[in-house]
């Protein structure tokens, strides 16, 4: 029996200015999308197509609730997280598209 991943993760911008965090079970086909501009909304709006962020969870409920607890906090405390893991602010998925 495989176990379930659900992805919180966190984009941005090429000038680093938004952050939008959001929660999926297909990390590497929601980031496409993004980069693609598929849905409307607020990452098509203001460019966020960086992934700068990821969490790994088993439960998907586990995963929504880091997401509201991200989503409710300050934008310094989603900098705070960012640099810690990935202080320059790297494209993580870099190198998963053709």
């Amino acid at each position: 029996m495989q176990l379930s991943q659900y992805y919180v993760y966190m984009l941005t911008n090429n000038g680093n200015t938004v952050i939008y965090v959001g929660v999926t079970s297909d990390l590497t086909k929601r980031v496409w999308e993004h980069k693609e501009g598929i849905h409307a909304g607020f990452t098509k709006k203001f460019a966020c197509n960086k992934l700068i962020y990821i969490e790994y969870f088993q439960w998907i409920n586990d995963a929504i609730d880091r997401e509201k607890q991200l989503k409710a906090g300050s934008r310094q405390a989603k900098v705070d997280l960012i640099n810690k893991e990935n202080s320059n602010w790297n494209d993580l998925s870099l190198g998963w598209y053709h």
